[in-house]
């Protein structure tokens, strides 16, 4: 009995070292980087990783209007706003402002990736290559996901500091292009944190609960959390879900457990994060 406990804290510890040599290897918590790009005297001051998969936070007059290509950036009373650039965001980014009815646009250098492969065998072949007959359920599952990703909400969560939402083995990493049962298929757009069933997920920051569905077919249990302006974080393969559509959560709020629903080869968490249809690298937004 004693040696079995013995056992198990080492496994544990070494599950910690893990996680932690990890996150340094992958976000060594370098200082963010900053920009101030100057509009015919008005100053617009950006900081965050500008590069693919990075999101970037910015502050400038509340009186002005901004876009980033077409769209138009929600700001906060006082001046705060955020962008995000895509896992294959091109590598010069139009920020324009506008002065006396007249667009101004400036670029931002955007750092181009390389990507690791990752490849998975054993996975049903119904979950690589969905039969004909689910292709209505996952168009409907997709079409929901989509709208909740294209919110635009006025909460202004998002500028809180994000903490990781569980603790565990890194087993896949953001933008790695995947190859399923020997099949390429599309890159892997999240990071998956394996940890036993039952571990406890919580939520990184405050937000509000727009998804929380026990069975989409890719995904299994799936939460979706709003944290405003566009940013919206996912948790799949969850085997347990702890709140409700709608809900108001805390930062550090258990949401849920660490499951192997939908297309999963074990217990881990699939945790994603976008700006609006732009996926992010939830690794460089957590210490």
């Amino acid at each position: 009995m004693i040696k079995k406990i013995i056992i198990e804290n080492l496994q544990n510890n070494l599950i910690k070292v893990l996680f932690i040599l990890f996150i340094f290897k992958i976000n060594p918590c370098l200082a963010k980087e900053t920009l101030t790009l100057d509009y015919n005297n008005t100053k617009v001051f950006l900081e965050g990783d500008f590069i693919q998969g990075g999101l970037v936070k910015g502050k400038t007059d509340n009186n002005i209007s901004l876009k980033l290509k077409k769209r138009l950036l929600r700001k906060t009373p006082k001046g705060l706003f955020v962008i995000g650039f895509g896992r294959d965001h091109p590598q010069t980014a139009n920020l324009s402002l506008k002065i006396n009815q007249k667009w101004i646009t400036k670029n931002i250098n955007i750092k181009k990736r390389v990507y690791k492969t990752q490849i998975i065998n054993g996975l049903e072949k119904k979950m690589v290559t969905p039969p004909k007959s689910f292709y209505d359920r996952i168009i409907r599952e997709n079409k929901v996901i989509k709208e909740i990703r294209n919110l635009d909400s006025d909460i202004d969560f998002i500028f809180q500091k994000l903490n990781w939402p569980a603790k565990g083995i890194i087993s896949g990493v953001f933008g790695s292009q995947r190859i399923l049962n020997g099949k390429p298929k599309r890159p892997h757009y999240g990071i998956d944190i394996a940890a036993k069933k039952g571990t406890s997920v919580i939520a990184p920051i405050e937000s509000i609960v727009r998804m929380a569905e026990k069975d989409l077919y890719y995904t299994g249990g799936t939460i979706m959390l709003d944290h405003g302006h566009g940013v919206t974080s996912v948790y799949s393969h969850l085997s347990l879900i702890n709140v409700n559509v709608g809900d108001k959560v805390k930062k550090g709020q258990k949401i849920g457990e660490i499951g192997s629903t939908g297309r999963s080869t074990g217990p881990h968490l699939d945790w994603r994060i976008n700006w609006f249809l732009e996926r992010l690298d939830p690794a460089l937004l957590v210490p």
